[in-house]
């Protein structure tokens, strides 16, 4: 409680109004947005054959002859008792994303366990032997990862192990009503495909502040009165890299969720991300809005966790930093 209404407290609480403000402002871009996008939505939804009095009778009915700012209010008391509206399936969005929030929340989650020592391990690795083949082969290889679309890792590991050695389903084929995690094996792939990506800018940022910790003198002291360098790792490096390390894997975590929306459209794995992209071909704009909101509010949360996890680790910024 004393460090809450310390700096700690002072930082959390400005980065908790800022993190409200920008979620307020994107919600509005988000509906006006999507509002805008080309194409008729219910034209969509009835198809090209429809009368223009059932046209109309659907646009009515969805209140899409109010005025944006109208329907923008609504939307948004909507959102802040927790209904973001109905499908235009006339399904209740909340339903339709109930189940699907979960699955995306399991891959990432999955995905950040493994990234954690995965990222930590190859960064400490390549740092401790700076510009030698151990080093640049971490390097290149990450360097590699990042500049490769998450759908084309995903086609890849689908010819490898799917196609060419048959040890895993193509696709993630989970019955309706059943849970992903009693399929293991249908989450090896998507798991593996965010995991590549997302651990190569993690290893590449651990890598350079670790680097940039064993050149410093504090380092260069302890090996000069003949401290083993894993003790030099474990109580000099780790604790340096820790808080950049921290904010790295929180908001790689959300944005994963962001991220896996082609992964899951590859593997037709039943997530928020398969849904995006549903919804945005079928012109559906209600689950559209309450997905893009969901994902930007995780990313924004993510940012005020992360923010928060570097003052927890840094002492200076403990005990009165700047903010």
């Amino acid at each position: 409680m004393t460090l809450l209404a310390g700096p700690v407290g002072r930082r959390l609480a400005l980065r908790v109004a800022t993190g409200g403000a920008l979620l307020a402002v994107l919600s509005l871009l988000v509906f006006v947005g999507v509002d805008l996008l080309p194409g008729d939505p219910v034209t969509a939804r009835l198809g090209p054959n429809a009368t223009p009095e059932r046209v109309a009778e659907l646009r009515a009915a969805r209140g899409l002859d109010e005025p944006v700012l109208t329907r923008y209010a609504q939307w948004l008391g909507g959102l802040l008792r927790g209904d973001p509206g109905t499908s235009f399936s006339g399904k209740p969005v909340s339903e339709m994303l109930a189940d699907r929030v979960g699955h995306s929340a399991l891959l990432a989650g999955l995905c950040v366990l493994l990234l954690v020592p995965v990222s930590l391990a190859a960064g400490l690795y390549a740092a401790r032997r700076p510009g030698k083949p151990a080093d640049r082969t971490v390097s290149t290889g990450a360097l590699l990862l990042v500049s490769v679309p998450e759908f084309v890792i995903a086609s890849g590991l689908v010819l490898l192990f799917a196609v060419g050695l048959g040890l895993l389903p193509a696709v993630s084929l989970i019955p309706a009503g059943d849970h992903p995690i009693r399929h293991p094996d249908m989450l090896v792939m998507p798991v593996l495909s965010l995991l590549l990506v997302a651990s190569a800018y993690s290893i590449r940022v651990i890598r350079a502040c670790a680097v940039s910790v064993l050149a410093g003198p504090r380092v260069e002291f302890l090996r000069l009165t003949g401290v083993r360098e894993r003790t030099i790792l474990r109580t000099a490096v780790v604790p340096a890299v820790l808080p950049v390390a921290v904010q790295v894997w929180l908001v790689t975590g959300v944005g994963l969720v962001g991220g896996a929306v082609l992964v899951e459209r590859v593997f037709a794995y039943p997530g928020v991300g398969d849904l995006l992209v549903t919804a945005v071909l079928g012109g559906d704009l209600p689950v559209v809005q309450a997905i893009v909101m969901i994902l930007g509010a995780a990313m924004l949360l993510a940012l005020v966790l992360a923010d928060l996890a570097v003052v927890l680790l840094t002492p200076r910024l403990r005990t009165g930093g700047a903010v």
